[in-house]
């Protein structure tokens, strides 16, 4: 079973739990603020996905594996929730929604939150941030502060390090470690900037919410993804590119809280 971090509704109502997935190198813990602030009327889950957080590792890192871990989560919760995946937890969700996510009353998903991410393959490689990562020296490493500093070395963005550093456990038996399972990532990582060509539809509500500055979802992809995706959606959020939600933090809870209580 994948870990959770459970966000209780502040005024609970009727409206399903919401179930967060990170992307890569992520973890649940990056969505706090939004999943406390979206948890007004509804409980909010966010989870670590398999080879990250406290989550357990494993050998395979496909989005079917990654979609059953979420129908396992599902299940443990009690029924159909809404669903939010971001990148790397967005294609995982997409991959549960096809398969296992019929429209119905007792579907897994109700309503599914896509944020900057397409059911295509990308050509891009993540694995030199794995490098830059695993090159951290963490010999008498006792701060963040000192951890960003060495980090800065490889990595110039500040946001970047800030949200690599959250997967750093600097108070580890043993000494600093990294919860991200690097081995089985970098060997997967076609798999995870890929897509298996899942077919089939989800014919309940969708929403592609994409950064207006990124290029993860172009004009070209959208027929395809209408096909597989009938309801969908399409949103922009202005200023933003593919950390749209922790560059827009505010716009992006008004957009998917629009959307899941229409």
């Amino acid at each position: 079973m994948l870990a959770m971090i459970h966000h209780p509704a502040a005024t609970p109502s009727d409206a399903p739990p919401l179930v967060i997935a990170h992307g890569l190198y992520g973890s649940g813990r990056n969505w706090g603020v939004i999943a406390r602030r979206l948890a007004d009327i509804r409980d909010v889950v966010a989870v670590d996905m398999r080879n990250h957080g406290a989550s357990p590792w494993a050998d395979s890192h496909s989005y079917a594996d990654l979609a059953d871990d979420l129908a396992e989560v599902i299940a443990s919760l009690g029924g159909q929730v809404d669903l939010l995946g971001h990148s790397m937890g967005g294609k995982a969700a997409m991959q549960l929604a096809l398969t296992q996510g019929s429209y119905a009353q007792d579907a897994l998903i109700r309503r599914l939150v896509v944020a900057d991410i397409a059911p295509v393959a990308y050509s891009h490689d993540q694995t030199r941030h794995i490098q830059a990562m695993r090159g951290l020296d963490l010999t008498d490493l006792h701060s963040r502060g000192e951890a960003d500093r060495r980090l800065s070395a490889v990595i110039d963005d500040a946001g970047l390090r800030a949200f690599f550093l959250q997967s750093l456990d600097l108070k580890a038996e043993g000494g600093p470690r990294w919860r991200l399972n690097f081995e089985v990532l970098m060997a997967e990582m076609p798999k995870i900037v890929g897509w298996p060509g899942t077919p089939g539809t989800f014919d309940g509500p969708t929403l592609f919410l994409t950064g207006a500055d990124s290029h993860y979802v172009r004009p070209e992809y959208r027929e395809d993804m209408r096909a597989q995706f009938p309801r969908a959606r399409f949103a922009k959020l202005m200023g933003a590119g593919h950390w749209l939600h922790a560059e827009k933090p505010r716009e992006f809870e008004e957009a998917v809280r629009v959307f899941l209580t229409a």
